[in-house]
């Protein structure tokens, strides 16, 4: 798999699809070796925590899983290999959620891509907060046609 060399590291919003409000990885901070790395900085203006739970926000576990899949997918797609194509989710495993993230905290995610085909692929992924692991899983991509 190709990857980036020089810097700056690959902008979240130029390499995936998505956008605000389903935009989850504000930046890139590594890319090496199948490993990439990078930062969601969470405000608490947030839509979703103003009813996940009024009076106790609290990031839902299923958003840092996709988090780290939409990180997992800026990596699968700085290749060219996957241009036209787009990573769908096609199985998460063994996902352990650690600890609580809430608004103010700085959510740094990491990828590390395994077997990749050009049909599906896998990657494992975790996320920490101030040093402590928030989420832990294993990801199945499935390629698609974008």
């Amino acid at each position: 798999m190709t990857e980036p060399t020089t810097n700056p590291m690959p902008k979240p919003i130029d390499v995936i699809p998505h956008r605000d409000p389903f935009l989850f990885v504000d930046e890139v901070t590594s890319f090496a070796d199948g490993v990439i790395k990078g930062v969601w900085r969470l405000t608490g203006e947030e839509p979703f925590f103003a009813g996940h739970f009024p009076g106790r926000p609290t990031l839902p576990g299923v958003l840092m899983c996709e988090a780290i899949a939409q990180l997992g997918a800026v990596a699968i797609l700085s290749d060219e290999q996957f241009a036209g194509t787009i990573p769908l989710f096609g199985g998460i495993d063994k996902a352990r959620f650690r600890r609580q993230v809430v608004p103010g905290d700085t959510l740094v995610l990491e990828a590390e891509l395994g077997r990749m085909s050009a049909r599906a692929g896998k990657a494992t992924g975790r996320a920490h907060v101030d040093g402590e692991v928030a989420v832990e899983l294993g990801l199945l991509f499935v390629m698609a046609p974008a």
